[in-house]
């Protein structure tokens, strides 16, 4: 808390926006009916030059040098969504991230990143490069990262962000080290809050699925202001949402664990071996004794006096499938308050206060908990239900004999002889797993901004305080601690000595669990993390000298920045005895110092071929604590050839610093879906090939091909690296801009832009991919690989190793393009059109030795899920005339490919339409506006994912199944 308070007393008061985004914000958004990038934005009379994203230097937003995309609250409206991130996650340029239709906690467990889940929270992610490599502002300052009490992200969750303080949003889609610093490598997302506002806003939004009648979503919002005309403003403002599940039973496509399948039957498999009735497998210890060796289920439930006479094999039939008790969009509900007081203290010096308060209840779900014991049970990370032995005098025991697994509990080997694979059983009788996080949001900022003059120009200076605390609670019900389940299924004088202890029947079937056996192994899991953040910045900027071209314009700033961040799973949980996700704490802190410039030097104006040419650069130094330090610049140049034609060109250098989670992440696991090229089923690379057997066998598989394993879940160890370095990247972008003066007349208005950009980053943190580890061991018996593979003695994957390190570089290439048109008014009313294409021409993924390449181009990784299309567009036509407004928006992904164990499966292209009618009534003195609308107005289902981590196919990228249908009353006064 020092820090914290040290932060604000450097702030002086503390500024709010980053010089750039000070002004920004308080500078008039483009015309509502009029959405368009900045880059060609028309500039009102009375603007003058002021600071859009993507520099510090006061310009013309005409003569904008990087390719900013602004979505005012029009905009954002015209979606009919309440979470901001859905509605920034449907621009090309964007390609996914978390969001509500991530249903993923303890289910399949901790991605390989460090960040840990991140259930409930929303995130943005551009070029495909990872939501960590996107940076996230508010009026220009950082804001505190995220955390819902599963690890610790390196980014911030959007759902803390009320949707009314919004005044806009500005979209960076060029890399931006030199000037903001580590984490913009892809882009930055700065988002603008009100700062000015007269009277009452006030909306209500009511919407569900049509014909389904779920998924459904409230949304109220509520703001006030006193206006411009006092020298002390006030904007306050308060949000409260509300949506409702829908969950993956009311859907076909999740119906089963895989899309299309009818059965666990199918071949291609999927269901889970923890049936309800459970599995006993017993294979390969009695082979001489065809009668005990064997996979084995009780052949009928309940039953309290469980007998070897009724146990039967294990067949597919048995194995359950879990695919309907997940939610395809997971419940969430939201409610905030917001500040913004600015004085005017005389003299050109403002001092602005803003203040946020977010609170949000959010709930995942899965099905009941899976619970596996044994030697082969791949827990993992050192498990105590992977040494656990079933005593022969456990009244349940209906084998008569025990089970042994031939491991002390630390496992380490106990002299007795191992007989048995593993014991699987679905505790039905527990109910579902059940996550529910209670995440609270506090940011304070304070800016004190003026103007003076130096050089006989104009000077403009800030200083920023900013205090950020997110802290989340999860409680988790369904789990179960191994201490107590050894006691219960262990010699039977030993738990009855203990009090409360009462003996398991896990071979009795489902119901066979009484109260009294739940309420001795089964607890409630509690998890806790927290993050901070506090800063101080201060920047001028202002020019310097006139030459002929105009004047030089200079911009320099400081930052100081403190993070931390800790995360506390359950007691019980840290002690390696929860039978779901193992998770360790993890805590750490870091601060950084920074310093940079920036130049804009004009070379001609008003010259034959050269209206305006233009020279800029900037340079930043950081020094951060833990991973050293970083200098990147980036170097600009504009061409006017004539007025209505813009070019561009820029080549900057980035950098990420290792985050918190990247560092100091705990052990945890990740249940990756895969098939085991080692796994001896009819056609698997084992059985087709004498080279993969050889390289199996020298990785622990059992010559005699007894492992004989359906594809599912493999257990994959995530855990951070503190000796990771910084990432750092090489960003080209080119661009071009035209905005013809003949369309600007009679209020109308045409411009058109091109960007192409090329992005490099090496020493990318990441995982190996287990898929690629896998492969590289069986195929080509890789010995890094497959160190990174441990297996039991029968062969069963214990462990993969994802342990974070800068493994590998990525190389993306595209183009972007936008387009927007504003006709005159006309007698039949007047039209727009606005357009945004992302067309991907390379990603690959280059691990670090150069031995793994990987086109991610026009394919879907799966698991953690993402589709790299090669075409990906959204446009717009609205009509306009009196009271009425109407919009039609057509959304296209381009079809993809993933690789799934059935084969190469496409995934088709998907468009979708929505439509909005606005009616806002002159008789009511235009202050109301009524809304309809509907997205996915023809029902398109997304296309089935084999590989995708849940639910069959690919949230971050495709709209949950149905048609969504809302309706929207606003009043301004």
């Amino acid at each position: 808390m020092s820090r914290v308070l040290t932060g604000l007393r450097c702030g002086a008061g503390v500024l709010a926006l980053v010089i750039g985004s000070a002004a920004a914000a308080q500078s008039a958004p483009p015309p509502a009916d009029q959405p368009e990038t900045q880059a060609a934005a028309s500039e009102p009379a009375s603007m003058g030059e002021i600071v859009v994203t993507g520099s510090r230097i006061r310009r013309n937003p005409l003569d904008q040098d990087s390719p900013v995309i602004t979505l005012d609250q029009s905009d954002l409206a015209e979606t009919g969504l309440s979470a901001v991130a859905d509605i920034l996650q449907r621009l090309p340029s964007a390609s996914g991230g978390l969001n509500s239709k991530v249903n993923n906690s303890g289910n399949i467990g901790n991605p390989p990143d460090g960040g840990g889940v991140g259930a409930g929270s929303a995130e943005i992610d551009l070029r495909y490069l990872g939501a960590k490599r996107t940076l996230v502002l508010v009026d220009g300052l950082r804001f505190v990262n995220g955390t819902s009490a599963s690890g610790i992200p390196a980014t911030v969750d959007l759902n803390t962000i009320p949707a009314n303080m919004i005044e806009r949003i500005e979209v960076l889609q060029a890399g931006a080290s030199p000037l903001y610093g580590s984490d913009a490598i892809a882009g930055v997302v700065n988002v603008i809050t009100v700062s000015h506002q007269k009277g009452l806003r006030a909306s209500a939004q009511y919407g569900k699925y049509i014909g389904e009648g779920d998924g459904q979503t409230q949304d109220y919002q509520l703001s006030w202001g006193n206006g411009t005309d006092n020298s002390t403003e006030i904007v306050v403002g308060a949000a409260y949402v509300k949506q409702k599940p829908v969950r993956t039973a009311d859907r076909d496509i999740s119906q089963f664990p895989n899309p299309g399948q009818k059965s666990c039957t199918d071949p291609i498999g999927g269901c889970s071996s923890a049936a309800a009735n459970g599995r006993f497998d017993l294979r390969p210890y009695f082979v001489a004794t065809p009668t005990l060796n064997g996979n084995f289920t009780i052949g009928s439930g309940p039953d309290s006096t469980p007998t070897f006479a009724e146990l039967r094999q294990f067949t597919a039939a048995d194995r359950f499938n879990f695919a309907p008790f997940n939610y395809i969009i997971t419940p969430n509900e939201r409610w905030g308050a917001w500040l913004s007081v600015k004085q005017d203290l005389g003299s050109d010096i403002n001092l602005r206060v803003s203040g946020i308060y977010n609170h949000r209840k959010s709930q995942n779900q899965a099905a009941f908990e899976p619970l596996f014991i044994g030697p082969d049970a791949g827990n993992g990370a050192g498990s105590l239900f992977d040494t656990l032995s079933f005593d022969a005098t456990n009244p349940y025991n209906p084998f008569g004999y025990t089970l042994e697994s031939g491991r002390n509990p630390d496992g380490t080997p106990n002299g007795r002889a191992q007989n048995y694979s593993f014991v699987g059983r679905r505790l039905i009788e527990a109910g579902q797993r059940t996550f529910n996080q209670k995440v609270n949001t506090y940011s304070l900022t304070a800016t004190l901004d003026g103007k003076l003059n130096m050089f006989e120009h104009d000077w403009y200076w800030d200083v920023n305080g900013l205090v950020g605390v997110n802290e989340a609670h999860q409680s988790f019900t369904g789990n179960v601690r191994a201490d107590r389940v050894a006691l219960a299924i262990g010699p039977l004088a030993t738990c009855l000595a203990t009090a409360g202890c009462v003996p398991l029947n896990l071979f009795g079937g489902a119901g066979s669990i009484t109260p009294d056996m739940l309420d001795w192994i089964g607890f409630t899991e509690h998890d806790r993390s927290k993050q901070k953040l506090a800063g101080f910045t201060a920047n001028i900027t202002g020019d310097v000298v006139e030459l002929p071209a105009g004047p030089v314009g200079v911009a320099f700033g400081y930052e100081h920045r403190f993070q931390s961040a800790n995360f506390h799973p359950d007691e019980i949980v840290a002690a390696g005895l929860g039978a779901d996700i193992p998770a360790q704490p993890a805590s750490g802190h870091y601060n950084v110092d920074e310093i940079y410039g920036e130049i804009r030097v004009p070379i001609l104006k008003d010259q034959p071929f050269a209206k305006s040419l233009e020279a800029n650069g900037a340079v930043r130094h950081s020094n951060y604590s833990i991973s050293g330090s970083s200098t990147t610049f980036t170097v600009t140049g504009l061409w006017k050839p004539v007025s209505d034609v813009l070019l561009r060109g820029s080549y900057s250098t980035g950098f990420r610093a290792p985050s918190l989670g990247e560092l100091f992440g705990g052990r945890s696991r990740f249940d990756l879906p895969a098939t085991d090229p080692c796994s001896n089923l009819p056609g698997s690379p084992w059985a087709t090939s004498a080279t993969v057997r050889a390289n199996c066998i020298a990785n622990g598989v059992p010559a005699s091909g007894s492992y004989q394993e359906e594809p599912g879940q493999l257990p994959v160890i995530t855990q951070g690296n503190e000796n990771l370095k910084p990432e750092k990247s090489k960003n080209l972008t080119l661009g071009i801009v035209y905005s013809p003066e003949w369309a600007r007349s009679g209020g109308s208005n045409f411009n058109v832009e091109f960007n192409y950009y090329d992005i490099k980053v090496t020493d990318a943190i990441g995982a190996v991919d287990p898929n690629v580890t896998l492969n590289d061991c069986a195929l080509l018996g890789d010995a890094d690989s497959c160190a990174l593979v441990i297996r039991t003695s029968n062969g069963f994957v214990n462990e993969i190793d994802g342990t974070l390190d800068n493994l590998d570089s990525i190389r993306t290439k595209g183009i972007d393009a936008t387009l927007n048109y504003r006709s005159p008014a006309t007698s039949v009313g007047r039209f727009g059109l606005t357009a945004n294409v992302n067309h991907l021409f390379k990603y690959v993924l280059t691990a670090s030795n150069g031995f793994v390449v990987l086109n991610r181009k026009g394919t879907e990784r799966g698991s953690p899920d993402q589709a790299f299309p090669e075409w990906k567009a959204n446009a717009t036509v609205d009509w306009s005339l009196g009271d009425v407004m109407a919009l039609v928006t057509g959304r296209y992904i381009d079809s993809v490919t993933e690789q799934a164990a059935i084969g190469p499966n496409t995934l088709n292209s998907r468009f979708y339409t929505d439509i909005q009618v606005n009616y806002t009534p002159s008789q009511l003195d235009k202050r109301f506006t009524f809304t309809a609308g509907v997205n996915n107005l023809f029902d398109k289902d997304p296309p089935g994912c084999y590989t995708c981590s849940g639910n069959n196919y690919d949230p971050t990228t495709y709209d949950a199944p149905g048609r969504y249908g809302y309706l929207r009353v606003s009043y301004q006064m």
